[in-house]
This record gives structure tokens, C-alpha cells and sequence, in this order.
């Protein structure tokens, strides 16, 4: 992961959420760049301080199990940036934004210098002042071999037409469907999945390359335990009530019980309903 990766919903008002949907569709260029600025610093400076400086005061990470990123930062070791040090560096290649220009993401390879480990994944968040922050910061070591190098350009999710009659209508009807596949996935991972899938969904787990269409399905799920029990411990949603984030437990059924792995997911209302933008599972740490 980017790192070793808050609940902020966000309250609106009619008015707002009315102005917020009926504007010309925000893009993500701005999100882009910070988080091009992001990886540049973090090259620069190291880790902690970077992440440090980027990151809003709520904002989580897994180490390897969720925390607040600010707590987890400020406690580790101080960087010796004079000695000779390995670089972790990342690269957008894929990125999106809610349509009242508040909340997105991107995503795309990280390697330890020229050593590519893996994909990460953030989410961003536009603060009071204006200036963007990321609030979630999560990866795992799925195949990168084949990406676009740094540079390359960046693939943006298309916008939606659809939204919920508030942002607390979007969390409440998200936490539904989240609750609906925490009781199928008991049973199996992958049916409990399918039906919030589309041909865009991108899927991330370690090992195989992500899955950006439904012919790469099969190898991410095979890469997954096929039975998982789901507890929500988090996530946001955007003002105009289009985009929601959430992250939360994924411990093995059966063999692994005591083993806790992680996932996070991002949801984009569409005319068919809430599909699935992202979803990636961080699996237990190896001991």
C-alpha cells in the first residue's frame, strides 16, 4: 500500500445539495494534482512528514489495522533524510470526483524506488479552506508489472446523473446494501459481490493484477477467502449524495477466524442503483 494505510459524513442543506447537482460536472484535476504534489514531497521528504502534511486530522490509514493516521505518524521514528534511503513513489492512473466537487479519489501503482509492490488507493477530501486532504489512505501488493509508467494519463470515472435526497439518505441506503452483503458473504464472497458489480467496477486484492472489467473478476475472488464476516467501522459520503466511502473489517470464516483483514469500498449512485466504483481487501497480515 501507499502507506501502511472517520467517519465524516457531511450535513447539507436542500439548497445546497440542489446547487451542488445541477452545476456542470466537476473534474478531478485538482485532486490529480494534489495527489502528484503528494508523491513529488513525499519523495522529497520521506514519509511522515508528507503524509503528515497532506493528510486531514481525521484521516485513516492501515497499520495493519485501521487508525487515525495522525496519531499513527506522530509516534514513528523521525526520517534521517541524509542517509541513503529507499523511496516509496506512486502514480495516478485513475481517478474521480462527486459532482459537488467535494470528495474523490485516486488510484494507481507504488513501487520502493524502481520496484513496483503494488496499488494503493486514496481518498480525497476538499477542506473549509479549500485546499484538498486526503482522509483515507489504503493498498495492497496486487500485481503492478503492467501499468502505464509516471506520467502516463490518468483515466477519470465518468459522472453520474444520480444522487439521494441528502447525504444522510446516501449513507443510510449504502449501509443497507453494505449490511446485505455482510450476510451473503458469510456464505460466499464472490455472489454476495455480484450484484452491485458493473463493467467499470475496479477490484483489488494481493496478487493478482486488479481487475478493471468483469473478465478479471475470477482471479481477484479466487485471491480472496470465499467466505468473509463484514463489520463497517467507517467511511464518508459527498455533499451532493452520489459518492460514498466506506472501510471496515473482513475476517475469514472458519480457518483464519482470529485473522483480520480489511476493506475498503467506494459507491457511485447510478439510474440502476449504488454500484461499486472501487473495493479492495487488505488480507490479515502474514505471520
Amino acid at each position: 500500500m501507499k502507506s501502511f494505510s472517520v467517519l465524516a459524513l457531511f450535513a447539507g442543506g436542500a439548497a445546497l445539495l440542489s446547487a451542488s447537482c445541477s452545476t456542470a460536472p466537476a473534474r478531478p484535476d485538482d485532486i490529480v494534482a494534489a495527489e502528484r504534489a503528494f508523491a513529488a514531497d513525499g519523495y522529497q521528504r520521506g514519509v511522515k512528514l508528507s503524509f503528515l502534511a497532506f493528510s486531514a486530522p481525521d484521516a485513516v490509514i492501515f497499520a495493519p489495522a485501521p487508525v487515525n493516521a495522525h496519531v499513527s505518524l506522530t509516534a514513528s521514528p523521525d526520517q534521517n533524510l541524509s542517509e541513503p534511503r529507499a523511496h516509496l513513489v506512486w502514480w495516478p492512473l485513475y481517478a474521480g470526483i462527486s459532482n459537488s466537487g467535494d470528495l474523490g479519489f485516486t488510484t494507481g501503482p507504488y513501487a520502493i524506488d524502481e520496484n513496483r509492490r503494488g496499488h494503493y488507493f486514496t481518498i480525497w477530501k476538499k477542506q473549509d479552506g479549500g485546499e484538498w486532504k486526503w482522509v483515507l489512505d489504503a493498498g495492497v501488493g496486487a500485481d503492478a508489472s503492467l501499468e502505464a509508467p509516471q506520467g502516463s494519463p490518468v483515466a477519470y470515472l465518468a459522472p453520474t446523473h444520480e444522487h439521494s435526497a441528502s447525504p444522510e439518505a446516501a449513507s443510510a441506503e449504502v449501509a443497507a446494501i453494505e449490511a446485505s452483503i455482510a450476510a451473503a458473504a458469510v456464505d460466499s464472497v464472490q455472489s454476495a459481490y455480484e450484484p452491485y458489480l458493473d463493467d467499470e467496477s475496479r477490484l483489488h486484492s494481493s496478487g493478482p493484477a486488479p481487475s478493471k472489467s468483469a473478465d478479471g473478476r475470477a482471479a481477484i475472488f479466487a485471491a480472496r477467502p470465499q467466505s468473509l464476516a463484514f463489520t463497517a467501522l467507517g467511511g464518508g459520503v459527498s455533499l451532493a449524495g452520489d459518492l460514498v466511502w466506506t472501510y471496515g473489517e473482513g475476517r475469514p470464516v472458519g480457518a483464519g477466524a482470529d485473522k483480520s483483514g480489511y476493506y475498503v469500498r467506494l459507491w457511485q449512485k447510478r439510474r440502476a442503483g449504488w454500484r461499486l466504483v472501487f473495493d479492495e481487501y487488505l488480507p490479515p497480515p502474514a505471520q
